[in-house]
């Protein structure tokens, strides 16, 4: 489909990679590749510059401290904000969403700044954890399936007038702010708090995220096969009943 290498660009794996989130960029990858694309995969721990060239970057969740010090690294490191600028696709997991946005709770308790890519803040929950299986309707403007995913978190992520809920839950809690919302996004940038990982579960997200950086469309048909029967087989589980 194209001569150049999609860049795949895996933003700090030796501290946000929680939950499987690793499973994100090797579905990315393969989904790429079944369409005959080359893929350029850059892994970019926190102790070097993250690339600004790249065209679709993921960042998976973490702990408490290894989310602040990634997001104090990210502060300090422009390469993010100027690869966005540039027109870039960033998605980010649970941990890496909050990050995106303009604070959050530190390890330590205390507000700590974000990267102010999505007009999201993000407080902690006094009450019980988010954890468990999620059901949520996309945005009908992304042209998405129902999402399935795990959350497991106590974050609130409250969203500012710049961006849209990526979903609205069914089943879960989502950004737990009880409005049914679930993650945000703005343009090209995307957060969320499914893991799963997400995109094992939702292919059409890795596949939107695709067609994003290529400027496309529609992309030649893939086997989804395994994909569809993960899909199926963990949204039947939501929606058994309770015995």
């Amino acid at each position: 489909m194209s001569e150049s290498a999609l860049r795949l660009v895996w933003v700090y794996p030796d501290l946000l990679s929680t939950y499987g989130d690793r499973g994100n960029v090797l579905v990315v990858e393969r989904r790429a590749r079944q369409r005959g694309l080359d893929v350029a995969r850059i892994d970019v721990r926190s102790d070097q510059p993250v690339p600004t060239s790249g065209d679709i970057y993921l960042i998976g969740g973490g702990e408490d401290r290894p989310q602040r010090l990634a997001g104090e690294r990210l502060r300090a490191d422009p390469g993010l904000h100027r690869a966005v600028e540039n027109g870039a696709i960033v998605l980010g997991v649970c941990a890496g969403y909050q990050i995106m946005g303009h604070e959050f709770i530190d390890d330590r308790g205390q507000r700590t700044p974000g990267l102010g890519l999505l007009d999201v803040w993000s407080t902690r929950g006094e009450g019980v954890r988010n954890v468990g299986d999620i059901l949520a309707e996309p945005d009908p403007r992304l042209g998405l399936p129902t999402l399935t995913g795990f959350e497991n978190h106590q974050g609130i992520t409250h969203l500012g007038q710049g961006v849209s809920p990526l979903a609205r839950v069914t089943v879960g809690g989502g950004n737990g702010t009880g409005d049914g919302t679930e993650g945000a996004w703005r343009d090209t940038v995307f957060g969320t708090y499914l893991h799963g990982p997400i995109l094992a579960r939702n292919p059409a997200v890795a596949d939107l995220l695709i067609k994003l950086a290529l400027d496309v469309s529609a992309l030649p048909p893939a086997d989804n096969t395994w994909y569809d029967a993960l899909r199926a087989e963990r949204i039947a589980a939501v929606q058994l009943p309770v015995q």
